[in-house]
């Protein structure tokens, strides 16, 4: 089975990465990379605000705002389909088969010569 990478933006919307892998543990090893960019730019971005936002008033809000926008990205492996099966949409689309009619009509025997 192919496992793909999502991104939750915010902890609730899914983007999809294209990031597919083979292995499980391959994807679970970009989820952790992928967290730790997260991190590091939060880290970076709390240390130039540290020095630059004078009032600690200010500082406190960008802060909260800036880990939301960092930190609330939720790293996810889902397992990717091979494109063997059918997807499930696209089968409800297809038209169903005609019913039969309630009263079949009836035959009439053939003429004789």
């Amino acid at each position: 089975m192919k496992w793909m990478l999502v991104v939750l933006v915010g902890g609730v919307t899914p983007v999809n990465t294209n990031l597919i892998f083979e292995k499980f543990a391959d994807c679970l090893a970009a989820e952790e990379q992928m967290r730790k960019h997260y991190s590091d730019a939060f880290e970076a971005w709390d240390r130039s605000a540290a020095l630059s936002i004078e009032r600690r008033r200010d500082y406190s809000r960008a802060r909260d705002l800036q880990a939301k926008r960092l930190l609330y990205n939720i790293c996810t492996c889902v397992p990717h389909g091979t494109g063997d099966q059918q997807p499930a949409s696209a089968a409800s689309q297809q038209p169903t088969p005609a019913q039969p009619p309630a009263n079949p009509p009836v035959s009439q025997p053939a003429a004789r010569n």
